[in-house]
């Protein structure tokens, strides 16, 4: 059981257009406490990879266990080392599956992005790779978009070290962390919805500010991937005056993924 008070809520979703073009959800998410803190981490695999999405699954996880790892050897995530011996981790593990599986396997597998964050009782450290978005205590940053829509991806440093490495997004003590959201890139696109309506309704999507301040998506584990669920949904009406079906796409272009944590609170 994590020594931290926070709580926690995480989904993804296919984006429309993968649904369309007959593409998995190639975004993956994974989160894990353990006795010196917690570690949570999204990936965003490459759109053009036939089998991004593995990538994806297996660099969020082993960046979360490569973190939490660290600090059981008592590395701090303010320390000058901590990302650096973090990367050297991942891109070890992505060159043995990448010797094992064949030099094809990155370009068609393992090319990601990384939005990651390690919390101790003391110190709070958000991270990335690529491309997506971050939000500390309701301020949201978007990360790139990168020239030709070509991020920098971590397994590049395959072949030309220092190239998609992890760069430091912040380092707070974790007392002034109230909520902290890390996102694909499809994310930052649903923080521009605010002004539309939910598909087949007339309400508001509203602010993304509501993901991490209701209690809904907190608690019931299913609550955030039922909303992006929603707002994905496609709707069909009748048109009588056409005598036609009109169908309205969902608002999610992209897949888009989410992990919100945000300090405890009493709830009746």
């Amino acid at each position: 059981m994590s020594p931290l008070p926070f709580e926690l809520a995480a989904a993804t979703v296919q984006g429309r257009e993968h649904a369309r073009a007959g593409r998995n959800n190639q975004d993956a998410f994974f989160t894990r406490t353990g006795p010196r803190g917690l570690a949570a981490a999204v990936a965003d695999g490459c759109g053009s990879g036939r089998q991004s999405e593995l990538g994806a699954q297996l660099g969020a996880r082993r960046a979360v266990e490569g973190a939490l790892a660290l600090l059981e050897e008592g590395v701090s995530p303010g320390s000058p080392g901590f990302l650096a011996r973090l990367e050297a981790d991942l891109l070890c593990f992505l060159g043995g599956l990448a010797r094992e599986l064949g030099p094809s396997a990155v370009g068609e597998a393992l090319l990601f992005t990384l939005v990651g964050a390690v919390l101790t009782p003391d110190e709070a450290l958000v991270f990335c790779a690529g491309d997506g978005l971050w939000a500390l205590n309701g301020e949201v940053h978007p990360i790139g978009p990168f020239p030709g829509n070509a991020p920098p991806y971590l397994a590049y440093g395959l072949f030309k070290p220092g190239t998609g490495s992890l760069c430091s997004l912040a380092l707070r003590p974790t007392a002034e962390v109230d909520s902290l959201v890390l996102g694909t890139d499809g994310a930052a696109d649903l923080g521009g919805l605010a002004g539309a309506c939910v598909p087949d309704s007339d309400e508001p999507v509203g602010p993304l500010s509501r993901l991490w301040t209701e209690d809904r998506y907190f608690s019931h584990p299913d609550a955030l991937r039922r909303r992006l669920s929603l707002l994905n949904r496609e709707s069909v009406r009748a048109d009588f005056t056409a005598r036609r079906l009109v169908r309205v796409p969902g608002l999610l272009a992209d897949d888009t993924t989410l992990v919100i944590l945000r300090r405890q609170r009493e709830r009746n």
